[in-house]
């Protein structure tokens, strides 16, 4: 409703840094720009074509190839031709079958005539030269996938809000051993190393949603993993693939473009399939070589038919791929590698049966407890060599007599537990053991209670190797 009462031509402020508009940029490429869409609001749908007509040089864009993935609203029909036939460079195509996004991608490449392929999401809106800092890398270095930052566009207001992040505090895309992209942030090293702040950033990950990448060169490198159903992981694949085969992901500071980010997905999925899991297996087992075995455990090896991946193994070995090693070495070297963990898994309480949890991404959150649901996830945990009970980078702390999570810190110890051969979770610094209370994890003098034993999916003899007596010098 809020959409349909703003103009498909609304006007944006000129969200760029300072100093973007004066970039000169050498002679750039045309680009087609493929936007897929299924059951997508009207106006939504043409006010994000409209912002890329209204917002880029009529000499770089080559056309606009809306792909219309099976969606059954009456609105997408008749009404939809009707409008599109009047708009100079739009074309409209329909898949015969649900085909999801990744599929319906491949429909629009197979289509485009520019140099360069720009993907947009159906619920964009470009803001003001979006298009020029994403042409530019790829104009100097064609093995360059360059994406823009994504500003929010609120899902229930329209209203757009410029991401609070500076050109010089660019977010980057990363990702978790679930094969999840978040947001993360520009190690400190690099950058030092940064001599221009509306300069590309190098980025393990994109989101994959908006980006842009030479034609020739999305072709070579295989394009899209053709297996993989409506969407979710495709980033994630399509990010290692990149990297490990030579090319380069970049962020541009200088562009920038909404993105109307929803609570929920208002797609159908495939019934009784789990759409995103079959797709990160694909990642998995093309791309992780020896370190899927960290991905595997977060599902408690719960597998799916994730298909034929012989293909994307042969297309591997002909680029001449490096190891994903490398990748973890050169790329992001500060994700973290549970090499040293001495249990993991659910962490259950032997009095209730129920589940610790942390229930989002924020950097500091309290511990839950949830009906535990064997899907790894939101439950899974790990313990370290280094005393840690550790989700990825965020680490179990004691606070006061809270539990929460906060950045890993490997000399902080409020982070520092021992699983004890009674199988409680001693906290080091406070001499306190982690007991449930009123379904809340709580610190509270040791007492033996049964709702103070705590047990782990896989435990080893590690575990157990640090007696209560020696947590000092553990420490």
């Amino acid at each position: 409703m809020a959409s349909d009462r703003i103009s498909v031509h609304r006007t944006l402020a000129d969200y760029r840094e300072d100093g973007c508009a004066k970039i000169q940029y050498p002679e750039l490429p045309d680009t087609s720009v493929i936007i897929c869409f299924h059951n997508e609001a009207m106006s939504v749908l043409l006010r994000t074509v409209h912002s890329v007509l209204n917002r880029s040089p009529d000499k770089l864009l080559t056309e606009i190839i809306l792909v219309d993935d099976f969606s059954d609203q009456d609105h997408l029909k008749a009404p939809l031709e009707a409008y599109i036939a009047r708009l100079p460079k739009v074309r409209l195509v329909r898949t015969e079958k649900r085909e999801g996004l990744v599929r319906a991608r491949l429909l629009g490449y197979s289509l485009a005539k520019g140099t360069v392929l720009t993907f947009l999401d159906s619920h964009c809106e470009c803001s003001e030269g979006w298009l020029e800092p994403l042409l530019g890398p790829i104009a100097e270095d064609p093995q360059t996938v360059v994406a823009p930052i994504i500003d929010s566009i609120l899902d229930k207001s329209m209203a757009y809000l410029k991401s609070g992040r500076s050109a010089a505090h660019i977010p980057i895309g990363v990702f978790d051993w679930n094969l999840v992209f978040h947001w993360g942030y520009l190690p400190e090293k690099d950058k030092k190393l940064r001599k221009d702040p509306l300069e590309p950033v190098k980025t393990p990950t994109i989101a994959g949603g908006l980006f842009s990448i030479d034609r020739e060169y999305f072709t070579k490198i295989g394009t899209y993993d053709a297996g993989m159903d409506i969407w979710g992981g495709e980033n994630i694949e399509m990010s290692f693939r990149v990297w490990l085969c030579g090319g380069r992901l970049l962020i541009a500071p200088c562009s920038r473009v909404g993105h109307i980010f929803r609570k929920t997905s208002p797609y159908n999925s495939i019934p009784g399939k789990n759409v995103f899991q079959k797709n990160s297996m694909r990642a998995a087992e093309v791309w992780l070589d020896e370190y899927k075995q960290y991905y595997y455990e977060r599902f408690n090896y719960r597998l799916v038919d994730f298909g034929d991946v012989s293909e994307r193994l042969a297309l591997k070995k002909r680029l001449k791929c490096h190891p994903f090693e490398w990748y973890l070495n050169n790329i992001i070297p500060e994700l973290y590698v549970p090499r040293d963990t001495t249990a993991g898994g659910e962490i259950i309480n032997m009095k209730d049966g129920i589940c610790l949890e942390i229930t989002s991404r924020t950097v500091h959150g309290p511990v839950n407890t949830y009906t535990c649901h064997g899907q790894g996830g939101n439950q899974f945990w790990l313990l370290t060599t280094g005393h840690q009970i550790r989700r990825d980078d965020h680490c179990m702390r004691g606070n006061g007599n809270a539990v929460d999570v906060e950045p890993c810190a490997k000399n902080n110890t409020a982070q520092h537990w021992l699983y004890r051969e009674d199988d409680t979770l001693f906290h080091i610094q406070s001499e306190s053991c982690m007991d449930l209370q009123d379904r809340k994890p709580v610190l509270a003098k040791c007492s033996g209670n049964r709702s103070q034993k705590w047990m782990w999916k896989r435990r080893t003899q590690a575990a157990n190797s640090v007696k209560e007596s020696s947590f000092q010098q553990a420490i």
